[in-house]
């Protein structure tokens, strides 16, 4: 198989397009608008605990649904019909964060929950695409230029974004808010209209197995993933991995769904928390297609081992910041990092699963990468709350809110430290032979 680079160049822009949800929405403005508009006059360290949970429940929705979908749309040949629905899902849900008022924190969590199910649903059938694309000596490096792209997209319209807030008269708006407000807007026309492309240059996946004549694609899809359950005997080295992955992608998902928040409970100002997105960005452009290089020609696993160590230092220098320089150095190390473990664990997984079963098998991949996502915020959420529960006295002052606050806030991020450790020691034992042996029998059977 050859890659088409017409093709190619489809599915990598389905990441410039939903690139701009994770940036300006999930990691940007919704943390933000969240703490300060729609949980006005709430304890900062139960607004924490709100958006934690909300990402938790928006995580497991799509942990519990992906691999059944996943197995309905390799015996149905519908991955791409999959990945359009639920894009849109998004697109629709990230337009109505612009009509929740303020105050309404309640409908805000629902709004954004639904346009995670979105995001999150489609790159089950967006990952699951990517071995029908390319050829597996390319496979790294294409995964890894779909989130270079993605961060050089959303990166472009989240300056355009950051632009509108800071000066909102320029462009014809009365005020920040109305300005972040739009810029919800704004992020749900990118994305719809670039998934175009991948509509129109993406073909489906027809190679994947057939419903049985008189036999419906739901049906089949279920009975595909019983089988798959009782070949879990070899599956040893796929779920091993994805052990390992639901630990250290737990790690990288908080950090980016809770850094914001974090230096807000710290005291950093939006505007200084903004910038150090933006650097994420930048920086993450480049670094991602360095790390597809990297694993081509110095091995992925050595290249993940890299990036997981580069995280549990990320981890504790984030525990001891106390200045705004120090936080845009972490943004730095994390935009290094960040696209080149996601892209590598993406396309190392490749390896390890048959190739005619992909979208289920992706489809259990997303499941404990979103499992992972519930554990990390929760876990954050939890910690922060009982430091703050021990350390605060009966009848504490302004000044003392303000600092227990805070310890409690590092104890919650140095929490994740935990995750990073376990993810690394179980992919130590990862056997990617024996993983490939275990993917050819399937695939064969």
């Amino acid at each position: 198989m050859e890659s088409n680079k017409k093709t190619v160049w489809g599915w990598v822009m389905y990441d410039w397009a939903n690139s701009a949800f994770a940036t300006t929405v999930m990691a940007g403005f919704f943390p933000i608008f969240f703490k300060q508009y729609w949980s006005y006059g709430i304890d900062v360290n139960m607004s924490t605990a709100q958006l934690g949970f909300g990402n938790s429940i928006a995580s497991l929705f799509v942990a519990l649904m992906a691999p059944f979908l996943g197995a309905i749309a390799d015996k149905g040949s519908v991955k791409k019909k999959f990945l359009i629905f639920f894009a849109y899902l998004g697109v629709l849900m990230t337009a109505g964060l612009f009509m929740v008022q303020k105050g309404q924190w309640a409908m805000a969590i629902f709004v954004y929950v639904m346009g995670v199910i979105g995001f999150s649903g489609a790159n089950v059938f967006y990952d699951a695409i990517l071995p029908a694309i390319t050829t597996e000596d390319k496979i790294d490096y294409v995964s890894s230029l779909g989130f270079s792209m993605g961060y050089l997209g959303g990166g472009l319209l989240f300056l355009i974004n950051v632009l509108m807030t800071l000066i909102p008269q320029t462009f014809g708006l009365p005020d920040a808010a109305a300005a972040v407000r739009f810029s919800f807007l704004t992020v749900a026309i990118w994305w719809g209209l670039f998934t175009i492309f991948t509509m129109a240059w993406v073909p489906e996946d027809t190679s994947t197995a057939k419903v049985k004549s008189g036999e419906s694609i739901v049906t089949a899809g279920i009975g595909q993933l019983v089988n798959t359950f009782r070949k879990v005997r070899h599956l040893k080295t796929v779920f091993l991995f994805l052990l390992a992955y639901w630990f250290y992608i737990d790690g990288v998902d908080t950090i980016i769904r809770m850094a914001v928040d974090y230096g807000l409970s710290l005291g950093f100002e939006p505007d200084d928390l903004i910038v150090a997105l933006l650097l994420v960005q930048f920086v993450g452009f480049p670094a991602a297609l360095v790390f597809g290089k990297l694993g081509e020609r110095w091995g992925v696993r050595k290249a993940i081992y890299l990036a997981i160590g580069i995280y549990m230092c990320i981890t504790v220098g984030g525990t001891m910041i106390t200045r705004k320089a120090e936080f845009y150095v972490l943004a730095a190390f994390i935009g290094l990092v960040q696209g080149g473990i996601q892209a590598l664990s993406r396309s190392y997984y490749s390896r390890l699963i048959p190739k005619n079963q992909a979208a289920e098998y992706y489809g259990f991949y997303n499941m404990l990468g979103k499992f992972a996502a519930i554990i990390g915020p929760a876990l954050m959420a939890i910690v922060g709350l009982l430091v703050r529960r021990m350390l605060m006295p009966p009848a504490p002052t302004a000044e003392q809110l303000i600092s227990v606050g805070q310890v409690a806030s590092r104890w919650s991020m140095g929490s994740i430290l935990i995750l990073f450790i376990v993810g690394l020691v179980l992919f130590y034992f990862v056997d990617e032979e024996k993983g490939r042996e275990q993917a050819k029998y399937l695939a064969d059977r």
